[in-house]
């Protein structure tokens, strides 16, 4: 019985089995950028909010808090929204929201990378895992000596181990939702607060007789 011989495996063998690993290193390039990118994107969106796990709850720069107040089942978004009075008090209110109905934040709930923007990205590095094992894969179907194919099995192991944590986690984990959070869509949020704001003009409208000049004959 001989020994395993790196001079019988053959530069092809070598080439796909570097190719491989190289690929699986980009995988984890892509996955890396991506996690970045999306995490500039949160602290932006956040605008300086800070989310406490242990409240479940936003906490803004002017010491006030915004609690959850629905579910987006279909996109997996917590929403936040601040107590309407107090954020129309606010003194800084311009530079934060334009809404009536106090400031929202939303948070995804999904970690990284069950998020829908990070499961694509994920897609994209596992989908660039599995372009790196067509070439070893193709190159054992040709027949090669015993040596070149223990180099080719042994790179694919090695691939496919390296790669698992890209494949596990993009399963998604359950979410408890507060029976007190009402499940809402994006277009039901969106008509609720159309509603809100009609129902507020209609208000001011109606009021509006209220605010007249005083008549100068009557006061003297």
């Amino acid at each position: 019985m001989t020994g395993f011989s790196a001079s019988d495996v053959g530069v092809e063998a070598w080439l796909a089995s570097t190719y491989c690993l190289a690929l699986v290193g980009l995988a984890y390039v892509i996955d890396a950028l991506a996690r970045r990118a999306a995490s500039i994107s949160e602290g932006g969106m956040s605008g300086g909010f800070v989310y406490h796990e242990d409240h479940d709850a936003w906490q803004c720069p002017q010491d006030q808090w915004l609690w959850p107040q629905s579910f987006d089942a279909q996109n997996r978004v917590m929403r936040y929204r601040g107590t309407p009075s107090v954020c129309n008090a606010c003194p800084v209110k311009s530079t934060c929201t334009t809404s009536s109905s106090g400031r929202e934040v939303q948070r995804a709930v999904d970690s990284w990378p069950a998020s829908e923007a990070a499961r694509f990205h994920r897609g994209i590095a596992c989908l660039v895992v599995l372009l790196g094992l067509v070439w070893p894969v193709g190159t054992a179907l040709t027949g090669p000596g015993p040596d070149a194919l223990l180099v080719l099995a042994s790179a694919v192991v090695v691939a496919l181990l390296l790669s698992l944590p890209l494949w596990s986690h993009l399963r998604r984990n359950p979410v408890f939702i507060p029976e007190t959070v009402a499940d809402q869509a994006l277009d039901e949020v969106v008509a609720e607060r159309l509603a809100a704001a009609a129902a507020l003009r209609r208000r001011r409208s109606r009021y509006g007789s209220d605010r007249r000049e005083p008549d100068p004959e009557a006061t003297q």
